[in-house]
């Protein structure tokens, strides 16, 4: 049964021009990446919610940096998994081919990746609230905590998309406008509860794509999906890699 799943996934992928990829925590999980809400992301006593607000760091930046210092270093402890590396050659493979993430671990990037839609920003860069400055900082442990823009001194933030605070228009945009031109849009790994995100699926269904599943687990979108594969994103995708070549 898998195997013929497989198979028509690999069909639908081999005959569309422009495929799209949603990928959420489930791939990440798979790594080792903490989801770091519930019991397992408790810090100090602290709970995600707790830190992860505008108005946490601009009561207490320090506090909401230590947590993020800790963060980056549980994180950096990990390595792509081969769901990760089998969508860096699927980049490679389609011409058009868009990758949209939910997770803010950069694995895609390591795994190879060079063109990644990030919803929720990315905790290997730091902004710069005064000068709006977007950097890259990959520093384990921070040397200066909290850190400062290096050009104006100011305080510099998590490039994340915190509680309360509304996605990036240009990226949440140039999502929808992948998925409602897709073809095929795979979905890895995701709850499909947490919205915007889970609308995506929705529009390029709406558009006529195929809607390929890829989870361990039943999910809203799985009655819509038009094949769902039950298992874990480094473990289908290299099979739907094998019977492409």
């Amino acid at each position: 049964m898998i195997g013929d799943l497989i198979r028509r996934a690999a069909d639908a992928l081999r005959s569309a021009r422009r495929i799209t990829v949603l990928t959420g925590a489930g791939i990440s999980a798979e790594s080792g990446v903490p989801t770091f809400r519930g019991a397992e992301g408790l810090w100090r006593s602290f709970r995600a919610e707790d830190l992860a607000t505008p108005e946490a760091f601009a009561r207490d930046p320090k506090l909401v940096w230590e947590w993020y210092d800790w963060r980056r270093g549980l994180i950096a402890k990990v390595r792509p998994n081969a769901g990760h590396v089998g969508l860096a050659r699927w980049e490679a493979r389609f011409p058009d081919f868009v990758l949209i993430t939910q997770n803010v671990d950069g694995l895609h990037p390591l795994a190879g990746s060079k063109a990644v839609l990030e919803l929720h920003g990315d905790i290997w860069k730091t902004r710069c609230p005064a000068e709006g400055t977007v950097r890259e900082n990959k520093d384990v442990p921070l040397p200066e905590i909290p850190p400062r823009c290096p050009a104006c001194g100011g305080l510099v933030r998590p490039h994340i998309v915190w509680f309360g605070e509304a996605l990036d228009p240009a990226v949440i945009q140039a999502a929808y406008a992948a998925s409602r031109a897709s073809d095929v849009m795979v979905v890895v790994g995701t709850s499909a509860i947490v919205y915007p995100a889970a609308a995506l699926p929705l529009a390029a269904a709406e558009g006529g794509a195929t809607i390929i599943e890829i989870n361990p687990d039943p999910t809203p979108l799985s009655e819509q999906a038009h094949i769902t594969l039950r298992g874990k994103a480094g473990e289908i995708l290299p099979l739907i890699d094998q019977a492409l070549d």
